[in-house]
Formats: C-alpha cells, sequence, structure tokens
C-alpha cells in the first residue's frame, strides 16, 4: 500500500514557474516507476511526465516538453515536477501516480497502481 500526497500547487501569472512535489509513504518507493497527470475540467486526463525507477529515464508529453522536468529524490521517497513557463492552458488538477507494473506504458494512466488527490495549478492571463 502506497500512499501518495501531492503539494506546491497554486495561482500563477503567464510565465510564472511552480514546483509540484508528490510525497510517498512507504519503503518502497523506489520500486515504483512514477507519472504526472493532469486533468482540466470538460477534458480528458492527460500525460504530463514520468520517470523511472532509479530516475535514469524522463519523459513527457508534447505540450510540456521544454518546460517542465521531473526528478525523484529516492531516498525523501519524493517525486517532483518543475513547471517553467508556465501557460493558461497548463491549468488542471496535477495527480502523481505509481506504477507497480512489471509493463510500464508511462503515458497510459492504467498501467499505474496507486494515485495521489491532486494539486490545483492555475495559470491567469
Amino acid at each position: 500500500q502506497v500512499q501518495l500526497v501531492e503539494s506546491g500547487g497554486g495561482l500563477v501569472q503567464v510565465g510564472g514557474s511552480l514546483r509540484l512535489s508528490c510525497a510517498a509513504s512507504g519503503r518502497t518507493f523506489s520500486t515504483y516507476n512514477m507519472g504526472w497527470f493532469r486533468q482540466a475540467p470538460g477534458k480528458e486526463r492527460e500525460f504530463v511526465a514520468a520517470i523511472s525507477r532509479s530516475g535514469s529515464s524522463t519523459y513527457y508529453g508534447d505540450s510540456v516538453k521544454g518546460r517542465f522536468t521531473i526528478s525523484r529524490d529516492n531516498d525523501k521517497y519524493t517525486v517532483y515536477l518543475q513547471m517553467n513557463s508556465l501557460k493558461p492552458e497548463d491549468t488542471a488538477v496535477y495527480s502523481c501516480a505509481a506504477s507497480k507494473s512489471s509493463i510500464w506504458w508511462y503515458k497510459a494512466s492504467n498501467f499505474y497502481d496507486y494515485w495521489g488527490q491532486g494539486t490545483q495549478v492555475t495559470v491567469s492571463s
């Protein structure tokens, strides 16, 4: 059982930055691939970023490439999402997720087993 708690969301102006954190419970954190997803009102859940167990591999959705950076600190049981050059289109609830699947398709939400409650990010224009 893994519990995930996101933090760091808030209101930011266009072009600003935020860093989201996802704190995980449990000593098995390093065994999970981790991802960030977002969902805006009236839109489907969208893949944002993912990172492998060791942090050696990262993946990004097309809409955030070059602006967002995912990282993790396994000693702190935490995954981060650094968001720069924020746009109004980035406004959404951001959720982190953990995958224990032996086969990991990082873009697919159904490959993740645990989800946080989400944190709201609002980018004002």
